[in-house]
């Protein structure tokens, strides 16, 4: 029997078609056969309504890209207008409009420039490592080429993404084509020893990477983090000491520091960017040398990243020498539609509302009377951590099935809910467009969905034969670039 059959047929439903002629991201395509891909064929706000009609409430923002929820209308309108003028020209050698306003804005709102464009996040974190070193390479140090890590970071898996990611089931397939970086311990303190406090154990991550830096700055082009929630690896969330103290040891030891805000930008911690929230002991905050950016970038609706850096970094590039340029490119970098989008969701975000309250503001209440909702969640007996920051919620399960995950994600689907549990961790990160009534459906599901899947769980054998591993072949820990 041929893997492919020559045309779908038209009898077949879409699920069937989707499996014999598409090859789904970070799946393990054996799985359908018997769990086939849910059919999406419209969406509205924060519901997303499938071939039978049913709504299915998208919890994870659609692998969280979706800012204020499916067909919103200024970036449906912002992309149909540029439709109209502009749909796409080369950047090399020409401009626009819609990439020079976009670039001019990000630089206030980042406090960087010289914005380079790309279609994703893992091309961004391409762009930010070559940048890095080959300016350590302009400015006469050829030596500084290599890159810090975080355990548990993740931040694409292209070939130099997976060289700074510590995910090992996305990596260890590829390690023989990969210059892997230095990995340091994360200041997650779900990592701390028994008896060690939150705040010693961020102090011993800050002293991990003194030491490393004393020793090692002179080969060391840039530490790579995202900032204040590692994505990947459940829902990390650490304090932001830590990236105040990574900005005084990259200053001492001219190290960069490339914060990807890739998932945590745009408001989902609370702060239009994450690393907005660290500070100083006088009150001043730190900026990264590099920024990437995407998923939020265009509300979800376009694929788009984007890439902002120093005036120093750029200036070691502006030379006579074409050798000296940073000589790379996407074929669609900076395309007008998808800078219309994000320069919608810039106005978005600008704007207020009738009370006075912009996005952050509303954000801020939304999260309160979530919060509020989940108190069942958080005080499950099966609930063994918790954790909350702006608007992104987590829960470690008290469970050590494999299968958790898949089971989880396929009975919230027929519950009406898209979650996808990264191993034992379940979490949300919903649309900001969520009112009381679909919130009250999200929390009270939450535990609905739990308390099943926990009982199917215990009245397993110990060994159950022809298990799954998860929906994609193992526990979901993956945040797509």
């Amino acid at each position: 029997m041929s893997v492919l059959t020559p045309l779908s047929s038209p009898q077949l439903d879409w699920a069937e078609r989707s499996r014999q002629a598409v090859w789904h991201p970070c799946t393990q395509m054996k799985v359908h056969e018997r769990f086939p891909p849910r059919a999406i064929v419209a969406a509205d706000g924060p519901w997303l309504i499938d071939d039978q009609g049913h709504r299915i409430l998208d919890a994870v923002s659609s692998w969280w890209v979706n800012l204020f929820g499916h067909n919103f209308g200024p970036i449906r309108e912002a992309i149909t207008d540029q439709l109209g003028k502009l749909d796409h020209i080369m950047l090399a050698g020409l401009t626009h409009p819609p990439v020079v306003e976009l670039s001019e804005r990000l630089a206030v709102l980042t406090g960087l420039g010289h914005a380079f464009y790309a279609s994703d996040g893992a091309s961004a974190t391409e762009i930010a490592l070559k940048m890095s070193a080959h300016s350590w390479r302009n400015l006469g140090q050829a030596g500084k080429n290599q890159f810090i890590g975080l355990q548990g970071g993740y931040h694409g898996e292209t070939a130099g993404a997976l060289s700074v990611t510590d995910i090992p089931l996305f990596r260890e397939a590829y390690a023989p084509l990969l210059r892997l970086s230095a990995t340091l311990p994360s200041p997650d303190p779900r990592h701390a020893a028994p008896g060690v406090s939150a705040e010693a154990h961020t102090q011993a991550a800050i002293d991990a990477l003194a030491a490393y830096l004393a020793e090692h700055h002179t080969r060391t082009a840039a530490l790579i983090l995202e900032p204040l929630v590692q994505g990947a690896a459940g829902m990390a969330m650490y304090a932001p000491d830590y990236l105040v103290a990574v900005r005084e040891l990259c200053d001492r030891y001219a190290v960069h520091w490339i914060a990807d805000e890739i998932a945590v930008g745009f408001g989902r911690t609370g702060t239009l960017f994450a690393h907005q929230q660290a500070r100083r002991a006088d009150g001043t905050g730190v900026k990264p040398d590099f920024i990437c950016l995407s998923k939020g970038l265009t509300g979800g609706v376009l694929p788009l990243s984007a890439v902002l850096t120093t005036d120093a970094v750029y200036a070691a590039f502006y030379d006579d020498r074409t050798a000296h340029g940073f000589l790379h490119s996407h074929s669609y970098t900076g395309n007008p539609l998808a800078c219309r989008a994000a320069l919608a969701v810039l106005d978005t975000f600008a704007a207020r509302d009738a009370d006075g309250r912009d996005v952050l503001d509303r954000n801020r209440l939304a999260a309160e009377r979530f919060t509020a909702l989940t108190a069942p969640l958080r005080a499950h007996p099966r609930v063994k951590a918790r954790r909350h920051l702006g608007m992104i919620w987590a829960w470690d399960i008290d469970t050590d099935e494999p299968t958790f995950a898949a089971r989880y994600h396929r009975a919230a689907l027929d519950a009406g809910l898209l979650l996808r549990p990264i191993g034992s961790t379940l979490y949300v990160m919903p649309p900001y467009v969520l009112t009381e009534s679909d919130q009250r459906v999200l929390a009270d599901g939450l535990v609905r969905v739990l308390d099943q899947v926990l009982a199917e769980i215990d009245a397993l054998p110990t060994a159950a034969p022809g298990a799954i591993p998860g929906i994609d072949g193992a526990p979901d820990a993956v945040r797509m670039a």
